[in-house]
């Protein structure tokens, strides 16, 4: 079964220690060969600009993971190819892999458009507006002032519209994620959960689903343990009420999986890897009939690729 996972951060881990090699190395979550073991057939790759970087060294960081992502993910990946619309995926052979290139955070662009135009040109699909704190487009999750889009990040907004790329809420601030409700085109919450499920404030509110749902966006559930429960110990059943959850709620084709591995050292049992796909194909299964799990997997984040 054909897998298109959200969100990784395979390129962070890769700046942070240049000796690791995508093809297999056991310092990674995901992994060329992983991809082509499970299933994989779209991964997105995230630029993820991490905050001890000077505000003036973030962009050419931004540019140093991009290069990473040409040279030592795609191009000693044979069957790994670089795809930004649904009909580069469609294209895809039987055994090639499509891979994204998204941006998390837009603290690499600073308080310029023409950086945000750039980074569009050399490849990337989807833009997250924050992490967790804030920046010039507007305040992350974490911030306690809890501001809104800025003037600066409206206009950013309006850019993605005009480019056809996905706004992506997770880390977003709650007012933030109102003010990109009104004005976003293609909003998506490439990693976030169920906040009903598990109070944690990265997590989405009933009405933030709601919102995602009737502006026809994604979520991508995320595996990352704190996300999915507050329990000590915790299994693919955790996962799973946050999809059944966003399924109540009426979000069937519009939900599915950005792991957010590599972005995290803590994993859950039986989720601590890509390969864990397999566990959570067999579990889905069990629950659900097979078009919808394919939907859940594939079907409903590559229906929703703008172009």
């Amino acid at each position: 079964m054909r897998i298109f996972d959200a969100h990784c951060d395979v390129l962070y881990q890769m700046w942070l220690d240049p000796t690791i090699e995508f093809a297999d190395s056991p310092k990674l979550h995901i992994t060329y060969k992983r991809l082509k073991e499970i299933g994989g057939k779209v991964q997105c790759f995230a630029i993820y600009i991490p905050e001890q970087v000077r505000p003036e060294s973030r962009f050419e960081v931004a540019l140093e993971m991009i290069d990473i992502f040409y040279k030592r993910v795609l191009a000693p990946s044979p069957l790994l190819k670089f795809v930004r619309t649904r009909d580069d995926i469609n294209a895809l052979k039987d055994n090639e892999i499509g891979a994204m290139l998204t941006l998390e955070g837009c603290d690499a662009i600073d308080n310029s458009l023409i950086k945000l135009s750039t980074l569009i040109r050399l490849g990337v699909s989807s833009v997250g507006l924050t992490w967790n704190y804030a920046n010039f487009v507007a305040d992350g999750i974490l911030e306690e002032r809890g501001g809104g889009l800025s003037t600066f990040g409206k206009d950013v907004v309006r850019e993605l519209n005009r480019s056809y790329l996905w706004t992506d809420v997770s880390h977003l601030s709650i007012q933030g994620f109102w003010d990109v409700m009104e004005l976003a085109d293609f909003p998506i919450a490439s990693h976030s959960n169920s906040f009903t499920i598990c109070k944690n404030r990265r997590n989405l509110q009933d009405e933030q689903i709601y919102a995602l749902i009737n502006k026809n966006g994604m979520i991508g559930i995320n595996l990352y343990p704190p996300f999915l429960s507050t329990r000590p110990k915790i299994t693919i059943s955790d996962m799973l009420k946050h999809l059944d959850y966003i399924c109540s709620l009426g979000g069937e084709y519009h939900v599915g999986f950005g792991s957010d591995f590599d972005g995290f050292s803590e994993t859950a049992k039986g989720m601590e890897n890509y390969s864990c796909y397999e566990v959570i194909i067999d579990s889905l299964l069990k629950h659900y009939s097979e078009n919808q799990v394919s939907r859940f997997l594939y079907k409903n984040f590559l229906e929703h690729i703008p172009r």
